[in-house]
Order: structure tokens, then C-alpha cells, then sequence
């Protein structure tokens, strides 16, 4: 059983930054995916940034430029920073953990939300105008 915890949450006026943490226990896999997502009052969860065993990260058109998510190994940590955020940014955002199996490609949609094993409990993202 993985044990996600997000921190780092709060609230930013619009042009400010963020950094976003998600610290996991209990892994017995080595090759994994993390992901970011992040769902806004009365709206579906969406994708924001993923990041594989291998690196390559991913991320949804509406925060590439803006957002980077990186990982350090040694606190098995993965990071969302968050540059110049703006209001629409404002949501719950949750950080999700799977086994990764594939090499190159991910064989999976990493965008889906079901595709991910496990989820923290979020931290809240308020951007003011």
C-alpha cells in the first residue's frame, strides 16, 4: 500500500508561485508513475503534469510553459512548482502514484485519472485576481 501526502498548498495573488509536495511510503515497486491532478469546485478532476521512472514528464497544454514537476529519488518526493499562476489555477490538487511498467511509452492514458493506483488527500491551490 503507497501513502501519498501533498503539501505546500495555499493561497497566491495571480503572477505568484507555488511549489507543490507529494512525499510517498510503502512502495515496493521500483518503476512508477506520479502524477499531478487537480479538480475545481463543481468540475471533473483534470490532468495537470505527470512524471515516470524514467523522467520523461508530461504535462496538459493548459500549464506547460508554467508548471514543472520533478522528483527527488532520495526522499521519494515528486514536486509540482507552479509559476505564474492565475486565478483559473485555483483548485484542490491531488498528487497519484501507479506501477509503470512500459519503457519509451507509457502503455497507459496518463491522463486518465483511473489509470492511478493510489492518491493523496490534496492540498488546496487559491490564486486571487
Amino acid at each position: 500500500q503507497v501513502q501519498l501526502v501533498e503539501s505546500g498548498g495555499g493561497l497566491v495573488q495571480a503572477g505568484g508561485s507555488l511549489r507543490l509536495s507529494c512525499a510517498a511510503s510503502g512502495r515496493t515497486y521500483s518503476r512508477y508513475a506520479m502524477a499531478w491532478f487537480r479538480q475545481a469546485p463543481g468540475k471533473e478532476r483534470e490532468f495537470v503534469a505527470a512524471i515516470r521512472w524514467n523522467s520523461n514528464t508530461y504535462y496538459a497544454d493548459s500549464v506547460k510553459g508554467r508548471f514543472t514537476v520533478s522528483r527527488d529519488n532520495a526522499k521519494n518526493t515528486v514536486y509540482l512548482q507552479m509559476n505564474s499562476l492565475k486565478p483559473e489555477d485555483t483548485a484542490v490538487y491531488y498528487c497519484a502514484d501507479r506501477q509503470d511498467v512500459s519503457y519509451y511509452s507509457p502503455s497507459y492514458d496518463y491522463t486518465d485519472k483511473n489509470e492511478y493506483t493510489y492518491w493523496g488527500q490534496g492540498t488546496q491551490v487559491t490564486v486571487s485576481s
